[in-house]
């Protein structure tokens, strides 16, 4: 008999460092690259994985989130056990928002009671990787486990800004490490260290009885109180390599071991750089572990005589004579009209950008119109008047107003979701 195995995938996260990308939305449902939200990835990844019950916690300015689950990630009604439910704060055991990630799942800890799982896996929702999440299942079984969480080797001079895993050689963890001066390396090599991904495979009980435990204690987060206090009770814990991970369809010139946190503006611009050009460092095309977003049913991009170098158009884009748009991703239903020069750009979903205007490392929000003969990102003096200017330099335009107009995109808009 298959092992039951349900998902929380925390997906509350408020993303200030992201701002003014986070001002209507949560993390998780910001945009990435030409058609997904950042929760898709990990969804995916779970589906793939063949783990399809699936609790989505959120949280912060969660609507938008709510309304592309509702729209994208409907399963199969006719299956009991298959499923991605949102669930916000219940406020079972008080009148308190979600304090941190173990006290969110103990607020819903009924729902792990009422499907009875051999296994719990806890992961975030805000990250680009691909990752066969059965694989570190089967790890945590074959060692035994009560917790396993899984870990990306990275140089030791950047193991400092991460929470590190001390660890031997067949994964058993000693001690956790929270940002230390001077971390712990790998037992396999001196020159790497194991930070933690926040993502967790937990047998069933156990995750239980340490709720209960960091309930009474006044504990609410898995990493700074659940996961020491079991490794102190002499509990059972394991370090999951990430690097060890197959995933099927990876081609060559991809990077293998690829996992991003576009935790800020400078983050996120620099990451919609590896899913571009002709051999990119994350190829989202895969269809042996494809990443799932909506059901999107307007049209196909069209283009009118523009030169295009090195992008990605979304559907239902629409790009004019002699624009001239270069390492740049426009989304569904944006609209770049006449002798616009775009330039390193991410252009939101129902924008359009007017007749003359240049841009140059600019991200713009949905629901926007540029003006004709605009230039942002020439002067960032001028441009931080106006807009959000990251330390990088990215500049970047907060979300319009929803128009008929400005959603658009030759098409009216009939297709927006």
């Amino acid at each position: 008999m298959p092992d039951r195995i349900i998902a929380f995938v925390m997906a509350g996260g408020q993303g200030s460092r992201l701002q003014p990308l986070t001002a209507a939305r949560s993390k998780p449902s910001v945009p990435f690259g030409s058609r997904y939200r950042l929760v898709d990835f990990v969804l995916s990844n779970l589906v793939n994985s063949q783990i399809r019950t699936i609790y989505l916690l959120v949280q912060y300015k969660s609507q938008s989130l709510i309304e592309h689950v509702r729209k994208a990630w409907t399963i199969s009604p006719l299956l009991k056990d298959q499923f991605v439910t949102v669930v916000p704060p219940q406020m079972r055991y008080g009148e308190s928002w979600f304090q941190g990630t173990a006290d969110a799942v103990h607020q819903n800890a009924n729902l792990i009671e009422e499907h009875a799982p051999d296994y719990v896996v806890v992961f975030g929702a805000d990250h680009i990787y691909r990752m066969d999440i059965q694989q570190m299942v089967d790890f945590h079984k074959e060692r035994d486990a009560d917790v396993t969480i899984a870990a990306l080797p990275v140089p030791l001079e950047d193991a400092k800004s991460f929470g590190v895993i001390a660890a031997h050689g067949d994964g058993r963890i000693d001690a956790f490490q929270e940002k230390p001066e001077n971390p712990s390396a790998l037992e396999s090599d001196p020159s790497s260290a194991y930070a933690s991904m926040g993502n967790y495979v937990f047998s069933a009980k156990v995750l239980i009885e340490a709720l209960e435990a960091s309930q009474q204690a006044g504990e609410t987060d898995f990493g700074q109180h659940v996961l020491p206090r079991l490794l102190a009770s002499g509990h059972r814990l394991f370090a999951y390599d990430f690097a060890s991970n197959v995933i099927p369809g990876i081609k060559p010139y991809e990077q293998k071991v690829y996992w991003r946190d576009v935790g800020n503006i400078d983050a996120y611009f620099d990451t919609h750089k590896d899913v571009l050009g002709a051999e990119p460092t994350f190829d989202a095309f895969n269809p042996d572990w494809p990443i799932y977003s909506s059901n999107y049913q307007g049209p196909v991009a069209r283009v009118l005589g523009a030169r295009i170098d090195n992008a990605l158009l979304g559907a239902a884009s629409v790009v004019h004579e002699n624009a001239l748009i270069s390492n740049s991703i426009i989304r569904r239903e944006a609209v770049i009209e006449e002798d616009v020069v775009l330039e390193d750009c991410i252009v939101m979903d129902y924008v359009r950008v007017c007749k003359g205007s240049r841009l140059r490392r600019v991200i713009i929000d949905r629901h926007n119109i540029i003006d004709p003969d605009t230039v942002i990102g020439y002067d960032t003096e001028a441009d931080s008047q106006r807009y959000t200017v990251s330390k990088g330099g990215v500049t970047v335009v907060p979300a319009g107003q929803s128009s008929v107009f400005a959603r658009g995109g030759g098409y009216g808009g009939g297709y927006a979701e």
